[in-house]
């Protein structure tokens, strides 16, 4: 597939300034230049955030009603239920929320929907048996915004809500007693991308400076909020900055036994964004995906080492289902895709009967970044097609599905993904509409970009160089690891991997020799050959290996140099 290179048109004056500024080698500056991070008190804040560099709580809209009513709460030592979601920000949203209540001499309950039998967020039958429990107040986390006629609902059985959230917001709020959530048009929160577990940490920052406590006292939850935040893919610039960098020093040493135990079942000896997103995150979604959040909230929140330990070995049970659930799914998907040649439309539908509810969404991810075409993929059960849709940058599959409402039964979601019940006999005139709609908006007009940090010479790469860029750290959305292009090297040696699917080659300028590895690229060892000359975008790391530490690049394309 061919992706346009994109690299930066750095303003080198604005770079020197950098450099003599804060002692920052040319790379580093660089990248922060490109980024459009040059004014001293946002360069500060990203190399060194500190605990001052959080926005008040209280310039949330509705932030004091809720912390004001939860007061009441805490002192008449009423009946709370906190709502959440079963992924990991839900997950760690309840975790941070019901330990710190409980710091403060509040017992609270909690509900979490069952992902296969009630869907995400509010619903009514859940709402009533919260009532059974005798439910004064419920604050929902990571979820509600939508839930205009739930909330609605429990308004008239007497439960009173705090709607805490961080998704879109439509035309009609929830009638609360607080909604809390900075995509709210009337919002003058400086930051807007907060994860929903950023919205529960910054209500119990709020909760603690009204009761006069410690700033510890809610800090000391910052490594279950950074989980979150790493997890839910928001972007780690601003304030979610300020708690992941804060939060994986936390992690390092954290006093939280379900999460060190996790990491240790991981294998992953190094703590950073990476482990997260890999290494715990996949293990805690895995749960919700399988019907079985409580396990991960109850690890989460475990006082036991025994207990912790038996909790992980189940994560760890459902993320190798999860895992095996999905590559038979991958490879039913893949197969029609190959016998019905739907890689040559511009967009890729594919059903099967009694796939798994939770694990379809990923299988569509992975399709899409495949073929880089939007595809959906549908659960067939009793005549119903639910699924779940991905799509590429550039085309709004949000926006196309509101086109196609005479062959949809529902649908929701936003630009890159979506959720999708249809009938199954609509399913062919669903498949030909969409299809159009794409065919209309010139989507193979799209070509996947790389945007490309700087050039570098192979003979100026050296250990000092790659260790610098941890100071960009962490990395995720919003701020990726650093892409680099390297000109005109020799191939010195290629093969291919694992039967074909990676691609490991050593490149050569002049004298200097360096090991690559491209994964997922294994077809491209047929492409090239020993002595071509080729340009390379790729990252540079540290690859640990048997004790012994090399510099290689982790190559994202590979062009012919011209």
């Amino acid at each position: 597939m061919n992706k346009k290179w994109q690299i930066y048109e750095t303003n080198e004056s604005k770079v020197e300034e950098l450099k003599k500024s804060y002692n920052l080698n040319d790379l580093i500056a660089t990248i922060l230049v490109n980024r459009n991070i040059t004014k001293k008190e946002d360069v500060e804040k990203f190399l060194n955030p500190t605990r001052n560099d959080f926005y008040n709580p209280f310039l949330m809209t509705d932030m004091e009603k809720a912390v004001d009513r939860i007061l009441i709460a805490i002192k008449n030592k009423e009946k709370v239920t906190i709502y959440g979601d079963y992924d990991v920000d839900g997950i760690t949203s309840i975790t941070v929320l019901k330990s710190f209540l409980k710091d403060v001499g509040l017992e609270v309950d909690t509900y979490i929907p069952n992902r296969i039998d009630e869907g995400y967020g509010l619903n009514k039958k859940a709402i009533e048996k919260i009532k059974e429990n005798g439910c004064q107040l419920m604050i929902t986390v990571d979820c509600g915004i939508s839930g205009i006629e739930e909330v609605e609902y429990a308004n008239s059985l007497g439960i009173e809500t705090i709607v805490t959230d961080h998704h879109e917001v439509g035309d009609v709020l929830p009638n609360a007693l607080a909604v809390v959530d900075n995509k709210r048009k009337d919002s003058t929160y400086p930051f807007r991308e907060l994860a929903g577990v950023g919205v529960a940490f910054k209500l119990i920052q709020a909760i603690g400076i009204k009761l006069e406590l410690k700033e510890e006292e809610y800090l000391k939850y910052l490594d279950i909020v950074a989980v979150g935040t790493i997890s839910d893919i928001v972007p780690l610039v601003d304030e979610n900055r300020v708690i992941t960098k804060l939060g994986l020093k936390l992690i390092r040493q954290t006093k939280n036994i379900g999460l060190k135990s996790i990491i240790n079942s991981s294998g992953y000896s190094k703590i950073d964004s990476n482990t997260i997103s890999f290494g715990v995150a996949p293990r805690i979604n895995a749960c919700g995906r399988m019907g079985k959040a409580e396990e991960a909230l109850k690890l989460l929140l475990s006082k036991n080492l025994n207990e912790a330990q038996e909790l992980t070995r189940k994560l760890n049970d459902h993320n190798r289902e999860r895992q095996d659930i999905e590559k038979r799914i991958f490879e039913d998907a893949i197969k029609q895709i190959e016998e019905k040649s739907l890689a040559n439309n511009r967009t890729i539908v594919v059903a099967g009967q009694n796939w798994h509810h939770g694990v379809i969404g990923i299988v569509s991810s992975k399709i899409t970044d495949m073929y880089f075409k939007p595809s959906i993929l549908l659960c067939l059960e009793d005549g119903i097609g639910k699924g779940s849709g991905r799509s590429v940058p550039g085309f709004d599959l949000h926006e196309a599905l509101t086109k196609c409402l005479d062959t949809i039964d529902k649908f929701g979601g936003h630009a890159m993904a979506v959720g999708i019940t249809i009938k199954e006999d609509k399913i062919p005139e669903f498949k030909e509409e969409f299809e159009k709609i794409a065919i209309d908006s010139h989507i193979e007009e799209i070509m996947p970009i790389i945007n490309i940090d700087a050039k570098v010479n192979l003979s100026n790469i050296n250990r000092e160089m790659v260790e610098s860029l941890k100071q960009l750290e962490p990395f995720g959305e919003g701020n990726k690891m650093p892409i680099f292009v390297f000109k005109n090297l020799r191939i010195d040696s290629i093969r291919a991997l694992s039967e074909g699917k990676h691609l490991k080659m050593t490149l050569k300028d002049n004298n200097t020799i360096i090991s690559s590895i491209g994964f997922n690229i294994g077809k491209m060892a047929e492409d090239y050959k020993i002595g071509d000359r080729i340009d390379v975008v790729g990252v540079l790391e540290i690859n640990s290996f048997n004790g012994v530490d090399n510099l290689q690049i982790n190559i994202k394309d590979i062009m012919k140099s011209v």
